[in-house]
């Protein structure tokens, strides 16, 4: 009688992680071989990844992810970015994906960074795109991780904004991330279609997180890409090297001119340096 009360123990918190990962994003499975792990930014839907990920289904099988409050998948409770952490580990390990590699764009890449210092053997290669491993401290003066909370008076006028208000926002950031025109319309929708508490709290989460320390846990290759748009080579180039002086072992490459959307502007060389990381 004990053991059967063990084994249902067991297949409750089975069940229940495994339902926890469906929850936490939807994922697109195509192709066969070694894994690859398409991680999107903040807002962002796999769709992001549309101009590799046929390209890389040749040889791999690619699992494209959309996580929760994006782009129509319904949202999750705070914490938000630890449970989709917890979420990819689960799918990982229920998967039993070998030797995976991770292509993640800004948040995405920064969530494969988290995973990789805390599995330090788990991933055979990081591809990062334009991501750092402390978004709040490039952004916030006399940054303090301690001082991010939910309860504060922008997370409050964010809720509280009227759609037009954050219609406009929203235009003004799509502009900001990309200089190919043609792709404005397409990033505006995703952040006016973002759940609005995932909005705000998950972007408190991303903020909160400083991986700065636990960079020289990581022992996975890691590849960054980054933009050099609006600031420069020199600035960029200076930001990254900071942020990423406790990683052991990396390489950075610039798309010159482009912005935070490189796959957007600078498609062609992202491509090539995709297909040259992968020998495709």
């Amino acid at each position: 009688m004990k053991t059967f009360k063990i084994l249902c123990l067991v297949l409750v918190v089975s069940l229940t992680q495994s339902i926890q990962s469906q929850e936490a994003f939807q994922v697109e499975v195509s192709g066969t071989g070694q894994p690859v792990l398409l991680f999107p930014g903040f807002t962002s839907t796999g769709e992001v990844f549309n101009n590799i990920s046929e390209t890389l289904a040749k040889n791999h099988e690619v699992h494209t992810f959309t996580f929760a409050g994006f782009g129509g998948v319904a949202a999750i409770e705070k914490p938000w970015f630890p449970k989709i952490k917890k979420a990819v580990e689960t799918y990982i390990s229920e998967n039993d994906l070998k030797n995976p590699i991770v292509i993640g764009h800004s948040m995405g890449g920064t969530l494969g960074l988290w995973l990789a210092a805390d599995h330090p053997k788990l991933f055979s290669k990081l591809i990062i795109i334009d991501a750092l491993p402390a978004m709040g401290a490039l952004m916030i003066p006399n940054y303090n991780s301690d001082n991010m909370v939910y309860d504060n008076p922008y997370n409050q006028q964010m809720l509280e904004m009227n759609d037009e208000g954050f219609e406009k926002m929203a235009t003004q950031m799509a502009t900001s991330m990309s200089n190919n025109k043609e792709k404005h319309q397409q990033l505006k929708d995703w952040i006016i279609e973002t759940d609005r508490k995932t909005y705000v709290y998950g972007y408190t989460d991303l903020l909160k997180l400083d991986l700065r320390e636990d960079l020289s846990k990581i022992e996975t290759p890691v590849v960054l890409l980054g933009a050099t748009y609006p600031y420069g080579k020199e600035v960029a180039e200076k930001n990254y090297k900071d942020q990423y002086e406790n990683l052991k072992n990396y390489s950075l490459r610039f798309a010159e001119g482009s912005g935070h959307f490189i796959m957007y502007d600078a498609p062609i060389w992202f491509a090539e340096q995709i297909k040259s990381e992968l020998d495709l």
